[in-house]
């Protein structure tokens, strides 16, 4: 095999990890949209206690991201949210 070939089968590796990283990304950006927007719309009072700490931790986590990756989620689950909305409000 030569170096460019080598070269090219690297860059080709690369790329399809990057694709899966992004992919991943987007994923994780629509779990953490969902997860947000739930618990900004989430009644405390109504929750047992059992959940109060794994309740906390996902506020918590939440609150420790940037807030540009926080908007980034919220725009991405944005539209699902929105035509959901839309289908409760027209029942």
């Amino acid at each position: 095999m030569t170096i460019e070939q080598q070269t090219q089968d690297e860059v080709a590796m690369l790329r399809a990890e990057i694709e899966m990283l992004m992919n991943e990304r987007q994923a994780l950006l629509r779990t953490t949209g969902a997860a947000a927007v739930f618990i900004a719309n989430l009644d405390s009072e109504s929750l047992p206690e059992t959940t109060y700490a794994v309740a906390d931790i996902l506020a918590h986590s939440l609150n420790d991201l940037s807030e540009d990756t926080l908007r980034d989620a919220l725009e991405l689950v944005r539209p699902a949210i929105e035509a959901a909305n839309g289908a409760v409000k027209e029942q």
